[in-house]
């Protein structure tokens, strides 16, 4: 049986926030995708139009997922009479939510409309790290969660932003359909690394990626890729371009760290997220490219500053 997600599509909606989850959710099935909204046809902030728009039903069918996208200009497109209106039929779906009968699901600045209508009042909650001050002021009833990937409160869930809402997406399909088959959509999506909603928005990933440099991001994409594998400057040096010495340079100019401490992070971050999904610490350890897990724990001893804490407890 399948079940149905409806996707609130305003003006301006982010093309990613949409079709990120919208492709997740497709590629492993077991989903019936709606799209609806006030207007029958819209905008997305690529350009891009939209048409053939459901208009906004009176009820959903209980046990449906609605999807809550952000919009570009959040301020300016969630004070519209269109997205007003989209308020409005929000609020209407509070009981819905509260009871159980209807998940809701905000990916990036979508949690402002919904904080708008009331719907996430006395919920843990997070959004894009660039509006969540907003978040907070608006929704001063919400329980606004700072640096998150996404964050899962009974039937709420919401995701920080853009590239999260495919996180979120899979975390639904894991819920839904298990774990495997979020795995089986990841690397179909070519997502290496499926994200937990304990991690930071500014992860290993992510942390070290605000510069400029070609050669830099290309000795980042080779360890990103196979973060298991054994590199050595030299080697990671050579497949970049340069030599060893200079790359040594420009991480530390660059990043501040070194080689071996950006590939350490990134084992440390697939080590936590192999725990999470259930596997033992020797095992996570060994797949992450330790040669044990007492070697995993004290890499992650060194490294105390947001690195998530997990469980080490054996399985």
């Amino acid at each position: 049986m399948q079940r149905n997600v409806y996707f609130m599509t305003l003006p301006g909606v982010m093309a990613l926030d949409l079709t990120g989850p919208a492709e997740a959710l497709r590629i492993a099935g077991h989903f019936a995708l709606h799209y609806i909204g006030p207007l029958p046809e819209i905008t997305m902030s690529t350009g891009l139009t939209v048409s053939h728009l459901q208009p906004l039903p009176e009820t959903l069918p209980e046990g449906s997922i609605l999807i809550m996208p952000g919009v570009d200009r959040s301020e300016e497109n969630f004070s519209s009479p269109v997205a007003q209106f989209a308020c409005d039929w929000l609020r209407q779906q509070k009981n819905a939510i509260e009871n159980g009968l209807l998940t809701l699901v905000c990916i990036c600045s979508g949690s402002l409309l919904a904080g708008k209508a009331g719907l996430l009042d006395g919920y843990q909650c997070t959004t894009h790290h660039d509006v969540i001050a907003r978040l907070r002021q608006q929704v001063p009833a919400a329980q606004v969660k700072d640096n998150r990937i996404f964050v899962e409160d009974r039937s709420v869930l919401t995701s920080a932003g853009i590239s999260a809402g495919i996180d979120l997406a899979l975390h639904l399909i894991a819920t839904h359909l298990g774990p495997q088959a979020a795995l089986d959509v990841a690397r179909e999506m070519v997502v290496y690394f499926r994200r937990g909603g304990d991690d930071p928005q500014l992860s290993p990933w992510l942390r070290y990626r605000n510069h400029l440099h070609p050669a830099v991001h290309r000795a980042q994409n080779l360890m990103a890729a196979e973060p298991e594998s054994p590199w050595q400057v030299e080697d990671v040096a050579a497949r970049a371009h340069i030599s060893g010495r200079h790359l040594t340079r420009l991480f530390r100019q660059h990043l501040g760290i070194s080689v071996r401490d950006y590939h350490e992070q990134l084992r440390i971050a697939v080590a936590q997220q192999r725990i999470r999904q259930g596997s033992g610490i020797e095992k996570a350890a060994l797949a992450a490219g330790f040669s044990s897990a007492r070697q995993f724990r004290r890499a992650q001893e060194r490294w105390n500053d947001g690195v998530a804490d997990c469980k080490l407890s054996n399985k």
